[in-house]
């Protein structure tokens, strides 16, 4: 019994090796003998490496993510020079189609950089009473161009309402889902943005584009999913839907999708949250 109580104990200290190695290690320091000894030494020096691993690979992680920040900043530059010269020379025979390819540029330049924003933790959050109205009208103006060459129709309702939120991060948020409606419907399609009336605080931004298969929608939050019809027009970069959601999660917002295909896609963002000022 003496024997079996002493070895039951050695067994679930084992069981703890996952979680506390280095405690764990200690508390089996006595009573070894020399094979113990021997595995002893080797899980030390396991734990040594995977620290080193974890060290090598955080500070790679890290350099590759300041190359990025520095590059996508850098090329904010040419970018600028490339749009003064395009308003200089408004006679250029094919000005329309270099301000929608620039303005694509641009986006997806800053969807790179909010995506590395939002990879980083402990990104700053300014929780405000944020116009709901000024953050569509805003983003409705920085695409208007793709909404006057596509001759896509804009419905919109204004919302007159504000909502608890980060004001920068949700105007990306809308950004990227209006981006994308504009990706993916064809020309002379129709993009609806709108109040749920039946459901309070939920806005809808709803398109008459090429849709989402219904086998795609369980995937498309999914980092780098870019589903059949991503593949087949070769438009998607698999982040847009991911960015989004993981903004929506920060926020503290709900969004889900449902589309048809051939018919278009339905995006419902649940803005409610519990306003952090009592009413008096």
């Amino acid at each position: 019994m003496f024997k079996f109580s002493r070895y039951y104990k050695r067994f679930r200290l084992l069981e703890r090796l996952n979680k506390d190695p280095i405690d764990t290690l200690k508390q089996l320091s006595s009573n070894r003998d020399l094979s113990e000894d021997f595995f002893h030494l080797k899980i030390e020096n396991l734990i040594g490496e995977i620290k080193q691993i974890k060290k090598k690979s955080l500070q790679r992680n890290s350099s590759q993510m300041d190359y990025f920040t520095l590059w996508l900043h850098q090329i904010k530059t040419p970018i600028s020079a490339i749009s003064l010269l395009m308003q200089r020379d408004t006679k250029s025979l094919f000005s329309h189609q270099m301000e929608q390819e620039l303005l694509q540029i641009e986006n997806y330049t800053h969807m790179a950089l909010n995506y590395l924003k939002i990879e980083q933790s402990g990104s700053d959050l300014d929780f405000v009473q944020v116009s709901l109205d000024r953050v569509i009208k805003e983003t409705v103006k920085k695409s208007s161009i793709l909404f006057i060459y596509k001759h896509i129709q804009l419905n919109y309702q204004e919302t007159n309402k504000f909502v608890l939120s980060d004001e920068k991060w949700l105007k990306v948020l809308v950004e990227q889902i209006v981006s994308n409606s504009l990706k993916y419907t064809p020309e002379g399609g129709r993009i609806k943005i709108y109040m749920n009336p039946t459901k309070e605080d939920q806005l809808i931004i709803e398109d008459t584009g090429i849709g989402i298969r219904s086998e795609d929608l369980p995937r498309i939050f999914e980092r780098g999913y870019s589903g059949f019809n991503g593949r087949v027009h070769e438009k998607s970069t698999g982040l847009g839907l991911f960015l989004s959601q993981e903004i929506t999660k920060r926020l503290g917002h709900e969004m889900s999708i449902e589309s048809t295909v051939g018919k278009g896609t339905k995006v419902m963002i649940d803005l409610a949250r519990t306003s952090l000022i009592k009413d008096y």
